[in-house]
């Protein structure tokens, strides 16, 4: 399998040598979070002589005995090396029998610097504070960005190569499969693997053909205000008996386990968060084609799906804006700056262009407004507002 160096990732990692912290790094399963920690032991070993790197992966054959908190313990001990930097890195140490035992005293005893992964609901910024008294910081992993699907699939020509990216997604597992058939059925058991694994044995979920359905709905409906009763109210039209509230818990774990995240609504000049009526992204496009195929293939919503996914990779926290009768795609916030987005699949028409623009021009503050879409031109202005191709813009 071919491999990239997610330096963005690394770099985060990096800065984090010597903070006190259980480092816990989260993300949707085959995300790449294995790989990636890999990769920081190996650039922690090229420290030398001062760096004890001890490496563990509880899903391997080798590490089995493991599974057991005390025997995790005992191992953990008898690798420390006395005098240099001892570093501690797990994965799926939610495995392991009675590892909040284990972790938390490994971490009070100040031996070991400790990073965990966790692809799943097992593992959650909410469980954590009561696993590990709130001595964690949460390193996020997306798959593949678009910069980085164009690193894997080096290409002069970067608006087919967008084009492909929309349909295969971020997970890299599926590129070697050079059949789009394979890839769609090993995009599909990523899916169903983390419904039985993160979701029905976590949550003890009892209907899970409810929770498939769930899933589909949200799929095809990416980008649009989903009303928690409106979707009980189609389930039940096509004969699911359900309620709000069991579609809201499943959803909820559905966002839990990283397949979806929620955008909550932002009133612009309220200044206030809006509970009502969020939207939804799936965290790999690729899950949408395994699931759907082609059904209703509204691009301005998959676009936005990206948008969603690498403003949070650039460290933004994500809104959709309500201004009056008016809807701003996105809503990003980073330091205290503010960032306003539209997104859209063409706005060659003058009505669609103006359509586009007209939320961003209502806008009163100075903060940056930028349109994208598929231009495939170089930037361009309008009254203020940046025209960037999108493809340009998240291959940057």
């Amino acid at each position: 399998m071919k491999l990239i160096e997610r330096t963005d990732y690394l770099s985060e990692l990096t800065s984090l040598v010597g903070t006190p912290d259980i480092k816990i790094i989260t993300g949707v399963r085959r995300a790449g979070k294995s790989k990636l920690m890999d990769a920081f032991a190996h650039s922690l070993e090229e420290g030398g002589e001062k760096t004890n790197v001890v490496r563990i992966n509880l899903r391997l054959k080798k590490f089995e005995a493991l599974l057991n908190g005390d025997n995790l313990y005992r191992y953990a001990n008898s690798h420390i090396a006395p005098g240099i930097q001892n570093f501690l890195i797990i994965d799926e140490i939610q495995d392991c029998t009675g590892f909040e035992r284990v972790i938390n005293s490994l971490f009070d005893e100040g031996i070991y610097e400790i990073y965990l992964t966790g692809s799943n609901a097992f593992l959650l910024s909410s469980d954590l504070a009561t696993l590990f008294g709130g001595r964690t910081f949460d390193v996020h992993v997306f798959p593949f960005s678009f910069k980085e699907y164009l690193s894997y699939f080096p290409s002069e020509d970067i608006q087919a190569s967008f084009d492909a990216y929309v349909r295969r997604g971020g997970l890299s597992g599926s590129y070697l499969y050079a059949n789009e058939g394979a890839a769609k059925r090993y995009l599909e058991g990523v899916v169903r693997t983390t419904i039985v694994k993160d979701v029905v044995k976590k949550f003890r979920i009892e209907n899970e053909p409810l929770l498939n359905l769930i899933i589909d709905f949200l799929s095809d409906n990416i980008g649009s205000k989903t009303s928690i009763r409106n979707i009980a109210n189609t389930l039940t039209s096509n004969r699911m008996e359900t309620n709000n509230k069991t579609v809201g818990s499943y959803i909820d774990y559905l966002c839990r386990s990283y397949l979806f995240y929620p955008c909550v609504r932002f009133d612009v000049k309220g200044k206030r968060y809006l509970e009502s009526d969020k939207k939804y992204y799936l965290s790999d496009l690729g899950f949408r084609f395994a699931l759907l195929g082609n059904r209703r293939m509204d691009y301005g919503h998959l676009y936005e799906n990206l948008v969603f996914l690498e403003l949070r990779r650039r460290g933004y926290e994500v809104y959709v804006g309500v201004l009056y009768d008016k809807e701003i795609d996105f809503v990003a916030i980073k330091d205290g700056e503010k960032l306003y987005i539209q997104v859209s699949d063409d706005i060659t028409t003058q009505e669609t262009f103006q359509r586009e623009v007209r939320p961003l021009l209502s806008i009163r503050d100075a903060y940056p407004k930028i349109l994208l879409a598929r231009t495939k031109h170089p930037e361009e202005q309008y009254e203020g507002i940046r025209i960037f191709d999108i493809a340009d813009w998240l291959g940057r």
